[in-house]
């Protein structure tokens, strides 16, 4: 039984990344106000149109983080939907989607990952509210989208 678990686990996984990775490919040729960006290579993601799309992995900040200053100068808090991402601006708002189950977070950009997370995949660091949001907390990562949003926009 926990042999078909796995198995269903990863086939899920893998349906949904194909389905996402399908559904941005099919948008419209004529429209390029989204650019899609290989995760594999560590390029920032370059809006065009104002938008821009970033796929890879997601995790979390450690606790310890709580209470140091970020790369804004604020001081972290986990209770924030905030996050750390070298792909992005600064002050950037982003929408990160869990590719496994389709749950979104709008956070703001705020602080920068170590430069060896992009080797791992890493394309953002999440606070604990938003990785909780997304039930990615028991998994410690996700296969995640993130794209950039309008200043202000809700859900």
């Amino acid at each position: 039984m926990q042999k078909f678990r796995k198995l269903y686990t990863f086939i899920c996984l893998i349906f949904a990344f194909s389905g996402a990775r399908s559904q941005a490919n099919t948008i419209d040729a004529q429209k390029t106000a989204t650019v899609q960006v290989d995760s594999s290579d560590n390029t920032p993601a370059k809006p065009v149109a104002g938008k821009a799309i970033k796929f890879g992995t997601a995790s979390f900040y450690a606790n310890n983080f709580e209470g140091r200053k970020t790369a804004t100068g604020e001081i972290f808090r986990h209770a924030y939907y905030t996050a750390a991402s070298n792909f992005f601006k600064l002050n950037m708002w982003v929408r990160v989607t869990n590719l496994l189950n389709g749950k979104s977070a709008i956070v703001r950009i705020n602080d920068r990952m170590a430069p060896s997370m992009a080797s791992k995949g890493r394309v953002i660091d999440l606070t604990h509210v938003v990785a909780e949001e997304l039930k990615i907390i028991s998994r410690g990562i996700a296969k995640v989208k993130v794209e950039v949003v309008p200043s202000g926009t809700q859900y």
